[in-house]
């Protein structure tokens, strides 16, 4: 009842706020002139999420001021929203803000509804949020109409991680993690004392290649997002309040982000307290519940496990409650490794124990296809589009990784190029490109607003500018389709002449952890 009462009393503040009218009138106008033809389906409005997925009670006061503008003329079919409410806690079903035709269909028939309007937040300042709102059919997935608009932002909660259903009980079946889309999470935790310097290298020399065997992974016939989490510990440059320790990421499956990090990170002398990272990661990182996701984290070091002040036995403890694989990877001898308790670690909380060699430099490969893949990225990159106040932030990270990883390693930028052409990439970089927009269906042409484009296609007439992006979305579709063929025949080649025994290095004891971990969530690999 409080929670109500507060809820209403924010819709009431949110009412009275200048500003909020309008722009919600203009979503509700445009959204049903689109769908004056739809007369006869009935209309579900769902909450707003961040974009991440995350929520706060604006998601819920957008819901709530959405709905009745929408049901205010009488002319749409509008669902009661504490009727959609109480079936989506009946179903235990948590929205993202993006969903694909598979989900829409299913949700449309779990609520009786034929159009679905969902969409998300995205706070710009401190008191400025844009709405992006879609009206889909729930049947197909299309998008029949959307619109954006800048409101104020009257709430004052931070958004957070929805608290989801967790791991099934023995005998119990699993459950759908968020409407069925496959879900990988990792938790990377790198050692930066002295002497790491090795492993850093390794780490984002070879994160695109954990990447893209993820993305090329299955569940149940789809493909997964991967989330990464970084932390660095045991840096004398850290808070010795904190133990050492800063949480550099949280999950994000923004690879761009994560290897922006990696690059930045740094090493320095200092005590490197494996039990207090791992249960830092545990507490705070936002852990998705559901049962058929795969969670893990990987934890590389060249000290005792036992250091600092908690006790990594009840740390991998908590872990194995909430179903988190802790995977182990120990800088040096095997021997000493298990002798220090590196692999007790791992098998408490069902993870593996690996050694490496953190100093190994990352073998040179090299294949047919790579002079081709080469060329084909140079024409993916020619298809971005910046658009809007994040435009020239995304083009600039891109710019910045397309240089870093190109001089690490040979076969890092290899892989990245790889990677580019994913749907995942497509899915992050939707944010800030006009191109990876229209083809993840997260805008349609329509609501393209021309004063947020670059200046030459500003200049441009309607039709040109329309026959300009048309044709930079087709460019974009076939150049990555291009792209993943030739890294399935590059994968088979370079599987062919591998070496009988792969280096011991970080990437390769990660990659030789997940694939057997994840078939035990259902994920399949080598597709």
């Amino acid at each position: 009842m409080r929670l109500k009462q507060i809820t209403l009393a924010l819709c009431g503040l949110l009412c009275a706020a200048a500003g909020w009218a309008d722009p919600l009138d203009k979503i509700a106008d445009k959204l049903e002139k689109k769908l004056a033809d739809k007369s006869g389906a009935r209309i579900a409005v769902l909450a707003f999420p961040y974009h991440d997925g995350a929520i706060s009670s604006g998601s819920s006061i957008v819901q709530e001021e959405l709905t009745t503008r929408l049901a205010k003329s009488g002319k749409l079919d509008i669902i009661e929203r504490n009727l959609i409410k109480t079936i989506m806690q009946e179903k235990k079903l948590e929205l993202s803000g993006i969903i694909d035709p598979a989900t829409t269909k299913e949700l449309g028939k779990i609520l009786g509804a034929g159009i679905l309007v969902t969409g998300t937040l995205t706070d710009l300042k401190k008191d400025k949020t844009e709405i992006n709102a879609r009206a889909v059919d729930a049947e197909t997935g299309r998008i029949l109409a959307a619109e954006s608009a800048k409101i104020e932002r009257t709430w004052q909660d931070a958004p957070v991680q929805p608290v989801q259903v967790g791991p099934a009980q023995p005998n119990q079946p699993a459950q759908t993690n968020a409407l069925g889309k496959p879900l990988v999470q990792l938790a990377i935790l790198l050692d930066t004392s002295n002497s790491m310097d090795g492993l850093i290298s390794q780490a984002k020399n070879q994160l695109w290649q954990i990447a893209n065997t993820f993305t090329s992974s299955e569940q149940k016939g789809k493909g997964p997002e991967i989330q990464v989490a970084l932390y660095e510990y045991g840096n004398s440059g850290l808070s010795v309040k904190n133990g050492y320790i800063r949480k550099v990421l949280d999950f994000t499956p923004d690879m761009d982000k994560v290897s922006q990090e990696l690059f930045a990170l740094r090493t320095n002398g200092g005590d490197e307290y494996c039990g207090q990272v791992i249960d830092n990661a545990v507490r705070d990182l936002r852990w998705d519940k559901h049962s058929d996701v795969y969670r893990a984290i990987f934890i590389a070091g060249n000290e005792p496990f036992t250091q600092g002040p908690v006790d990594f036995r009840q740390s991998a403890a908590k872990a194995a409650e909430k179903g988190i694989f802790i995977n182990t990877i120990f800088c040096g001898d095997r021997q000493q490794g298990m002798a220090t308790g590196w692999k007790e670690g791992a098998t408490l909380a069902g993870g593996d124990y690996s050694n490496i060699d953190s100093n190994i430099q990352i073998a040179a490969v090299s294949a047919p296809q790579d002079a081709e893949i080469e060329t084909l990225t140079r024409q993916l990159d020619d298809t971005y589009i910046p658009y809007g106040e994040k435009g020239a932030e995304g083009a600039k990270l891109k710019e910045s990784q397309d240089m870093a990883v190109a001089g690490a390693s040979p076969e890092a930028a290899m892989q990245r190029s790889m990677f580019k052409a994913t749907a995942q990439r497509a899915s992050a970089d939707a944010k800030w490109d006009v191109v990876s927009a229209l083809d993840t269906n997260s805008m349609t042409y329509g609501a393209i607003d021309k004063n947020k484009l670059p200046e030459n296609l500003q200049k441009m007439s309607a039709a040109e500018r329309k026959q300009y992006i048309d044709g930079k979305l087709a460019q974009r579709r076939k150049t990555a389709q291009a792209i993943q063929s030739l890294q399935k025949a590059r994968e088979t080649y370079i599987e062919k002449h591998r070496a009988q025994t792969a280096a011991p290095t970080f990437g390769e004891a990660v990659l030789r952890q997940v694939k057997t971990q994840a078939k035990t969530k259902g994920f399949s690999f080598g597709k």
